[in-house]
């Protein structure tokens, strides 16, 4: 009776075996898309974001913050949004100055693929519209290219 039931268990196990290998594998363990569809900003540390909260535009010293983002959409040629423009007046000097906060429209545009990634696209482009207010002696719309990253990330 022992030897009849190993000889189940083993065929049971065999079938089961066969049959996971019969079966297409599941939707999930399919190729991931390409970078292509869903290309990233790079923010200050090297790291790629796809649709952030907040963006710091200067790197350098943060003085010039996009916050509060919702994104309308995020595509393989541009994503936009709006949210707020946080900007130091820097006076009397920027340690000392005070942040403002405009409206403004967000695009990110101009994907090229990213260095060093295979794969990955980042966008390399951002325009901001303001629709109202504005910091003194800027333009309504601002075109500035976009930081790539530290080398080697």
């Amino acid at each position: 009776m022992g030897s009849h039931r190993a000889a189940a268990a083993f065929t049971l196990c065999a079938g089961a075996a066969l049959a996971a290998v019969s079966v297409p594998a599941p939707a999930a363990a399919a190729p991931a898309r390409s970078g292509r569809d869903r290309p990233a900003v790079i923010d200050c540390t090297g790291i790629a974001r796809v649709r952030p909260g907040n963006f710091i535009l200067a790197c350098g010293d943060g003085n010039n913050v996009l916050t509060s983002l919702r994104w309308s959409q995020w595509r393989s040629g541009a994503a936009l949004g709006r949210g707020t423009d946080l900007v130091n007046d820097c006076r009397p000097y920027c340690a000392a100055g005070r942040f403002h906060g405009y409206p403004v429209r967000v695009r990110f545009d101009s994907p090229q693929r990213r260095a060093g990634h295979t794969g990955q696209w980042r966008y390399t482009r951002v325009i901001l519209t303001y629709p109202a207010n504005r910091p003194a002696g800027t333009p309504r719309v601002v075109t500035l290219p976009l930081w790539a990253g530290p080398a080697g990330r």
